[in-house]
């Protein structure tokens, strides 16, 4: 959606309101189905929510470019960046929790979480991760205040694009698409950080000693930024995200929406310093909050779902309302019930607390807890068994029948640590482990790694189970005295 305008209403507080003519040509009301797309430049907008915005905005890339730089010490041979992805150690690191690859159901709770999150917010107050936080949100904030630093606010952008190739323009033009490809080369640089120790990959990347694949990976994210943060911006909110079109599942008519005011605004109309205020509403149809959205929608016609709920409008119309003496919130946080109490003549009611929100919280709080029990009684020691299936037996030249067993110790602990192996029912067997007798200095597995174990289990013939008998193989720390366990069978001949 787009609008080209005849006039600019100027940005200084004491200028008087001038009309700005717009013609809609893509708000949803009067979209054909197919139309191409009108570039459009959003007029930078101020009030709280824009300041809210760029808190937001700053907090978010501080986040995102400062967590790989963060360091914590887990103890010798141990990394010690904060948040980690490491795909060689198959290890996840996030400051003092560590998770194994077998234990990828705490990233499956985060993502509960989030989603259960977002359906909170949405149902309190529409899409405002959309308007806020949304990656795709920030970096096009991030691309437009480049866009606005070189070539000006929105009606010296017009006049740029619609101006003749000059120097100045080609000099305007390079410059903004040089400083965009920096902000997407860092974008990537940052994202890459968090699989590799930062200090040490920034200085691979350097030299030119980094692997392949992190060269590759900061050129596809510095496209895609580039991409989506300097040419598609809205296209990719309207056609290539699912929510907008997820969202309507997720509102009542108690959720919070950016929204008109039809009963105090209409019937609109242009207005003139001194005139009469009576028979006519408090939209001077300025189109202010028409030139500041960055979707380019008019919040006028009703909710639509290309809206991000970034409250850019309402600061504009504020902005206009304090400037012809009326009060402010003619656009604003608004509910379908408020609307309907507002005709009745009855004072609007926020709830809250609802039946769907309850709901939201109280799963978020049920898969927190499950996710906090495990993570504070996982073990740090586990094992893990597995029989050896050709053959499933063999006969010893001593009449002994045998079977062979791969048992895996995962040692959690960042300290190394010494195992011995029992047996439970199986009278009369004997263990043995691959290259070492056992009993003899234990069973030795490092510190926050996994090593496998050859084990054979043979027993005289005379007390061998007929076709099989369960049994249990334990191991025990030989100094904390922990221990662990896992059945298995034990398989002998049928007579």
């Amino acid at each position: 959606m787009n609008a080209t305008d005849t006039e600019e209403m100027r940005a200084d507080d004491d200028a008087p309101i001038e009309r700005v003519e717009v013609t809609p040509v893509m708000r949803k009301v009067d979209r054909p189905n197919y139309q191409k797309r009108i570039k459009i430049h959003p007029k930078r907008a101020r009030g709280s929510f824009r300041r809210l915005k760029w808190a937001i905005m700053a907090i978010t890339l501080a986040i995102y470019y400062g967590t790989p730089w963060i360091r914590w010490d887990r103890g010798a041979n141990m990394p010690d960046q904060a948040v980690l992805i490491d795909f060689p150690a198959r290890r996840f690191y996030f400051f003092f929790i560590e998770i194994w690859p077998q234990e990828v159901y705490y990233l499956t709770g985060l993502l509960i979480l989030a989603s259960l999150g977002l359906f909170l917010l949405t149902a309190l107050a529409g899409r405002v991760w959309c308007g806020y936080s949304c990656p795709q949100t920030v970096w096009t904030d991030l691309f437009l205040v480049v866009e606005r630093a070189i070539e000006g606010d929105r009606a010296a952008r017009i006049r740029l694009d619609k101006a003749p190739l000059s120097a100045s323009k080609i000099g305007k033009r390079t410059a903004k698409h040089l400083l965009w490809i920096v902000i997407g080369l860092t974008t990537g640089g940052a994202w890459v950080f968090y699989f590799a120790d930062a200090p040490t990959l920034a200085v691979g990347l350097l030299t030119g000693d980094a692997a392949p694949i992190a060269y590759i990976t900061i050129a596809v994210l510095t496209a895609s930024t580039y991409l989506f943060g300097g040419h598609a911006r809205e296209q990719v909110c309207i056609y290539m995200c699912p929510w907008p079109r997820i969202q309507g599942a997720l509102f009542d008519e108690h959720s919070l929406l950016v929204a008109y005011k039809a009963d105090r605004g209409e019937p609109r109309g242009r207005y003139r310093k001194g005139e009469d205020w009576a028979g006519r509403g408090d939209c001077v149809d300025c189109q202010q909050c028409v030139v500041v959205c960055p979707m380019g929608i008019d919040i006028r016609d009703g909710s639509q779902l290309e809206c991000i709920t970034c409250a850019l409008c309402i600061d504009a119309c504020d902005d206009v309302m304090g400037k012809i003496g009326r009060p402010k919130g003619l656009i604003g946080y608004d509910t379908a019930v408020n609307e309907t109490r507002r005709a009745e003549n009855l004072p609007p009611r926020t709830r809250l607390i609802r039946p769907r929100t309850i709901a939201y919280t109280a799963l978020m709080v049920v898969v927190s807890l499950v996710m906090l029990a495990t993570l504070v009684s996982r073990p740090v020691l586990e094992v893990n068994i597995q029989h050896k299936r050709n053959p499933l037996f063999v006969k010893l030249s001593n009449g002994d029948v045998r079977n062979g067993y791969t048992i895996k110790i995962l040692n959690k602990l960042h300290e190394d640590r010494r195992f011995t192996l029992s047996l439970d029912g199986l009278a009369g067997a004997t263990l043995s482990v691959t290259g070492q007798e056992q009993g003899a200095n234990g069973l030795l597995v490092k510190s926050d790694n996994l090593r496998a174990f050859r084990v054979f289990i043979a027993i005289p013939a005379k007390f061998a189970p007929k076709g099989g008998r369960d049994i249990t193989l334990i191991v025990t720390d030989e100094i904390s005295g922990e221990s662990a366990q896992n059945d298995t069978i034990f398989r002998g001949p049928e007579t």
